[in-house]
């Protein structure tokens, strides 16, 4: 039976399901950063710095201001604080220590060179000595960046990798090594898994693909409560092959349920334990790398809101500016500001403010509160500095 859905409802269950509408904490702790995380099955981890760095925002969007440094204790810190780990999710990500069991196959697939980029691939064959050396040297000298090889000067784009960077990210995605530390400039520092990854969970048995994919839909089908096939292949870049089989297991074990909504062509499928509100109230902004509106065309036909990144467009042909963050109010993404952290001088600077059609007559107040919440938070002291008057 396929339960049928409004539009509004939909957006609710989406809402709900990613952590919106819910009070925030008077004071957060690791424990709500750690639930947010787990909630969310991922962090994403972009380079861009512009304002913040893209991992610390979700936390931020969903909890108010909160100490980054329990962040970065729980992704780097020792063994006994470390509840995260780095590896390739959706992109480049931070997930909870649990989910390591369920990429292990995708590790391995990258020890056979099936997976990550081509110019990695030939580390698994003709290159696996010279990788392996790299491996060892790690092993006797302790953790390492690229940049403490010869040939591994830090460098901007995988355009410009050297062989032993290339090596590196191959031994990364193969599970040989992990993220042990970033270095000031976010540099990673690469040590052996085994060194970095909490014995209890590397103990932890493996399941067979086709097990950890059915996982990674459930955790995925959780995350955003309601969703296409192919939204939930995206969360963890599932093969689709993989995904369909694990949808429909998921429908015939009743963890999902079949749904239809109105406008909409494509089949979805709620999670049995989404929430259903009648009302989200929230105010937030929200990072370009959040996972509510990663998905384009997801949040086109959630919320009717149409959302490109345009840091790799020219200045000039830019619509919204470089680093834009949309508003979500309440039920609705009203607004979107392109954001600057000017650091030397302690502002938030606001390139372009643009409102949504409809929006409501007090997006303006609840933009410039986020703006000003944004500004605290970073040790912005100035506060926010519009180059146009809102």
């Amino acid at each position: 039976m396929t339960e049928r859905i409004s539009l509004p409802q939909a957006r609710r269950i989406a809402l709900a399901a990613q952590g919106f509408g819910r009070a925030a904490p008077a004071a957060v702790d690791q424990g709500h950063l750690r639930r947010t995380v787990e909630r969310l099955g991922l962090h994403q981890i972009d380079s861009v710095n512009v304002l913040a760095r893209a991992h610390y925002l979700p936390a931020f969007s969903r909890l108010g201001s909160y100490d980054r440094g329990l962040l970065d204790r729980a992704a780097w810190g020792g063994r006994r604080e470390r509840r995260l780990f780095e590896y390739w999710a959706h992109e480049a990500s931070l997930l909870p220590l649990d989910l390591h069991p369920l990429l292990r196959w995708r590790m391995a697939r990258a020890d056979r060179g099936e997976a990550g980029w081509s110019g990695m691939r030939r580390f698994a064959t003709e290159g696996r000595a010279a990788a392996m050396a790299i491996r060892d040297r790690i092993a006797a000298e302790g953790p390492l960046a690229a940049s403490d090889f010869e040939d591994g000067r830090s460098r901007s784009g995988w355009w410009e990798w050297g062989d032993t960077k290339r090596a590196l990210e191959w031994l990364f995605w193969a599970g040989h090594v992990t993220t042990a530390t970033r270095r000031g400039n976010f540099e990673r520092v690469y040590d052996l898994t085994q060194r970095v990854i909490p014995a209890a969970i590397l103990a932890l048995p493996t399941p067979a693909e086709a097990d950890a994919a059915r996982a990674l839909v459930d955790r995925a089908a959780t995350a955003l409560g309601i969703a296409s096939e192919a939204e939930l292949r995206d969360y963890f870049r599932l093969d689709p092959a993989a995904c369909a089989t694990a949808v429909a297991q998921l429908v015939e074990a009743g963890a999902l349920i079949p749904a239809a909504v109105e406008g909409w062509s494509r089949p979805l499928y709620v999670h049995r334990d989404a929430r259903w509100p009648r009302r989200i109230v929230a105010r937030a902004l929200l990072a370009p790398f959040d996972p509510l509106i990663w998905e384009r065309m997801r949040t086109e036909r959630l919320f009717g809101f149409r959302y490109r990144i345009e840091i790799y467009t020219p200045a000039h042909k830019r619509t919204h500016g470089y680093y834009v963050l949309p508003l979500l109010l309440d039920e609705r993404l009203v607004a979107r500001a392109d954001l600057k952290a000017d650091r030397q001088a302690g502002r938030l600077i606001v390139h372009a403010v643009h409102l949504e059609p409809g929006a409501p007559a007090h997006t303006g107040e609840a933009l410039t509160g986020e703006l000003e919440r944004m500004a605290a938070w970073l040790g912005l002291r100035e506060g926010p500095v519009f180059a146009q008057p809102l």
